[in-house]
């Protein structure tokens, strides 16, 4: 990278730190992600540690049975189990419990109210129409949709731009050839592809991260393109040509820094759609299944519970507040690599 390119990412960083909205909501958002990813340290149906007659167990690491702590029955210990309970926490005995005692598909047998439950003091934000834990579901459904909208725009960037790349180099029949091949691509009908394919194989967020991929990297396989048409006729470009620097280099050395301001702006946008549309699909009923903690099938249970309406309101929060977030970011990054402005914010 020249120094004239290193000299422009540092004023782009610089412009970013100044743009205090992206940057509080870029670390807001950091924050949240790192204590989404620690969900099972915080939000779980099993204590982080017990002692039980001077032995230390590790419940998150291994299954114990009911008699391994004095019970009767050859079964998994609940830990929600009063008894257990008593039995970890008397004549010495300690359990640490995760601040929230619930994993997302947790149904607590000894919840003395009907479900879906009102907020409560043993559910935070109450529960779905279920028993689970709503709370739970919102932090390992937010988790789940970051995961996979950071997977789904990684795997689209980079097959967009390695097209986008070929085509504006090269240009002539192979810019050609990979222009009609696009037109006939796009124009298969997404939805209908996505709903039999689904109907062959078992819904998971990897499948559907290989199913949105194969369709999610053209738009930007475009802006690639037009800057990679732009860069080739550049003078630096043609003088390693002279030297004999091989195409790759070129490509990928030379042009490919000075070609990443419209991916990188368009990044977050790009996620905030991944996220929208997994949530979608979820929704529809044609995502993950309903066993798996998903932002969309929240917002399904609230439609068709609108007397519950933590439910859907809590979806709609969290799903709100990430894109907004992500939406504040992309705001900094396009002030950040916008040449024509100053520095000042």
């Amino acid at each position: 990278m020249s120094r004239a390119t290193d000299s422009l990412w540092r004023r782009a960083r610089r412009r970013f730190a100044a743009h205090k909205r992206a940057l509080w909501s870029l670390r807001l958002l950091l924050l949240l992600f790192v204590l989404a990813l620690a969900a099972p340290l915080w939000s779980n149906d099993k204590p982080l540690w017990v002692s039980y007659q001077g032995q230390s167990y590790w419940p998150m690491w291994h299954d114990y049975h009911e008699t391994d702590f004095g019970g009767d029955f050859d079964t998994p210990a609940d830990y929600l189990d009063p008894y257990v309970r008593e039995r970890l926490s008397s004549e010495g005995n300690r359990m640490l419990m995760p601040p929230n005692p619930y994993a997302p598909n947790t149904l607590n047998d000894f919840d003395t109210e009907p479900f879906p439950a009102a907020p409560n003091a043993q559910h935070v934000l109450g529960t779905d129409d279920r028993g689970r834990d709503v709370l739970a579901r919102l932090v390992y459904g937010f988790r789940d949709s970051l995961l996979f909208a950071l997977g789904l725009t990684a795997a689209a960037t980079l097959i967009g731009v390695f097209v986008g790349a070929v085509q504006g180099y090269f240009g002539g029949r192979v810019d050609l050839f990979l222009q009609r091949f696009l037109e006939v691509w796009g124009g298969l009908p997404e939805l209908y592809l996505l709903i039999i394919l689904l109907s062959f194989f078992t819904p998971s967020l990897l499948l559907l991260l290989v199913l949105l991929t194969l369709f999610s990297w053209m738009g930007l396989s475009d802006y690639v393109r037009a800057e990679f048409l732009k860069n080739r006729q550049m003078d630096y470009v043609l003088a390693a040509k002279s030297m004999g620097v091989p195409d790759r280099a070129i490509m990928w050395r030379h042009i490919l820094p000075n070609s990443l301001t419209p991916v990188l702006a368009l990044l977050p946008f790009r996620i905030s759609g991944a996220v929208l549309a997994l949530t979608s699909l979820d929704f529809l009923g044609l995502g993950v299944p309903a066993s798996q903690a998903s932002l969309g099938e929240l917002l399904a249970q609230g439609k068709d519970n609108l007397d519950a309406w933590w439910i859907g309101l809590s979806a709609f929060a969290t799903l709100t507040l990430m894109l907004l977030l992500l939406i504040f970011i992309g705001e900094g990054l396009r002030h950040a690599l916008d040449t024509r402005r100053s520095d000042a914010p």
